[in-house]
């Protein structure tokens, strides 16, 4: 394989983040090996965003999506893609000049290749933020990790495109946790390389972020594990341990509704404890 036969699409999805779109687009463009295209999906903003693109970046590819969710977004992105490999970036981050240059060597060097992340350095309201021992990245047969919370960023990796043939694309119905549902069903059936290398610049805490808009993410995360074990997704291993973690999880949120004093949420969750115990 040579440079010449990867060629990248950078997915961009956004909702009203025309500044910050803004600075992870400058990113892209100041990668020291350039994708062959750049998508940015506008998920119904209201602000300039369109108006931003228009101005400073005219040789982008920009697609208005009328406000579908962050998963519609990068499936419609995947759908229209030109290329062999998948890059997503969210608006609200950026990337280290050399991140598609040393992902594109690693590929070189590594043929068995279908799926790359890297490591992060995180920001949040402008201060910089040291990553727990729970957040570590990791390279592999990852399934267990990616198990118990989020540990890939969506805008960290690189991907070939036919991998969404055998996985599927994101799946529509999460508004949030998406990025976890779809790690799982990557996770469980291909080996996910790492590069140790900070390439992926992530900043938190401005308004805007789904993470802030529901509480619970366990809630979301539960939501995803019941639905691949539900979908014999899982071999026989994973789908216990699945179990197991799904159980951590239901004792999670009913300890949380129960200091909530929610009843009706205690009730469900308490239902989804004995159905997974028994």
């Amino acid at each position: 394989m040579s440079s010449e036969n990867i060629k990248i699409s950078v997915i961009i999805p956004t909702y009203n983040r025309s500044k910050l779109l803004k600075r992870s687009i400058r990113s892209v463009l100041n990668q020291t090996f350039q994708p062959n295209e750049i998508i940015v999906v506008d998920n119904g903003s209201t602000d300039d965003t369109r108006e931003m693109v228009s101005k400073n970046f005219r040789n982008i590819c920009y697609i208005y999506h009328d406000k579908k969710g962050v998963s519609s977004a990068r499936n419609a992105g995947i759908r229209i893609s030109k290329s062999n490999w998948i890059s997503f970036l969210d608006s609200d981050d950026e990337w280290m000049k050399d991140k598609l240059f040393l992902q594109k060597e690693y590929i070189l060097k590594n043929p068995d290749v279908d799926f790359l992340h890297t490591n992060e350095i995180w920001y949040k309201n402008g201060k910089h933020l040291n990553q727990k021992k729970i957040h570590k990245k990791y390279g592999g047969y990852i399934f267990k990790n990616c198990l118990r919370l989020c540990c890939i960023s969506p805008s960290s990796t690189i991907m070939k495109k036919k991998l969404f043939n055998k996985i599927g694309y994101f799946d529509e119905s999460f508004d949030v946790c998406e990025d976890y549902e779809f790690w799982l069903r990557v996770s469980s059936k291909i080996k996910i390389h790492f590069l140790e290398d900070k390439l992926t610049i992530k900043h938190g805490g401005h308004d805007g972020q789904l993470s802030k808009k529901y509480w619970g993410m366990d809630r979301f995360r539960i939501m995803a594990i019941e639905k691949n074990i539900l979908n014999n997704w899982f071999n026989e291993e994973q789908k216990n341990y699945a179990i197991d973690n799904l159980i951590s999880k239901i004792k999670i949120i009913l300890i949380g509704a129960k200091n909530r004093n929610n009843q009706k949420l205690f009730s469900e969750y308490h239902n989804k404890l004995l159905k997974w115990k028994s």
